[in-house]
């Protein structure tokens, strides 16, 4: 019998449902998000050494993440629409068509400018982070983003104006 690397089950236990929510964000459908963090623990058991040894493991769990989705986006079998079901979630009627509206909006951008958007304004990442997840350079993370934003903008168009009152 292969013994468990140690930590291993505690550290995905605690950080699984944040990295599926990260996940789910990214690609908007919730199979997906699933394979997306299932693959994530299977490249971070892979290396538990290394990644216990990291400054963040945490970190280093949202860059594997970031990454593996990004991988997937870029294979042509990938090219599936998201889910137009959302999951359940508690909340106010208004905060929840915001978040459709905005969901829906974020399905409509390149899947690096969503992982950009998502990881820096929803995860709340710096620059650096969101950089070294991506394998970009600060000035293209900024760049992307502001490209993002804009091009977000144009997707809502009359909706923002409803969303800011």
């Amino acid at each position: 019998m292969v013994k468990e690397p140690d930590g291993f089950q505690e550290f995905a236990v605690a950080r699984g449902p944040g990295l599926f929510r990260t996940a789910w964000l990214l690609c908007g459908d919730w199979h997906l998000a699933e394979d997306l963090v299932q693959t994530t623990f299977g490249k971070l058991y892979a290396s538990w050494r290394k990644v216990q040894r990291a400054d963040s493991p945490e970190a280093y769990a949202r860059t594997v993440l970031t990454r593996t989705y990004l991988s997937h986006m870029r294979k042509r079998s990938s090219q599936e629409a998201p889910s137009e079901r959302l999951p359940d979630a508690a909340g106010a009627e208004a905060d929840q068509a915001l978040r459709v509206t905005l969901l829906t909006a974020l399905a409509k951008l390149q899947p690096q400018d969503r992982a950009v958007l998502i990881l820096r304004y929803w995860d709340d990442q710096s620059v650096a982070e969101v950089a070294r997840a991506m394998r970009l350079s600060s000035g293209a993370v900024r760049n992307r983003s502001m490209r993002a934003m804009d091009r977000l903008r144009e997707v809502l168009g009359d909706e923002l104006v409803l969303l800011a009152r």
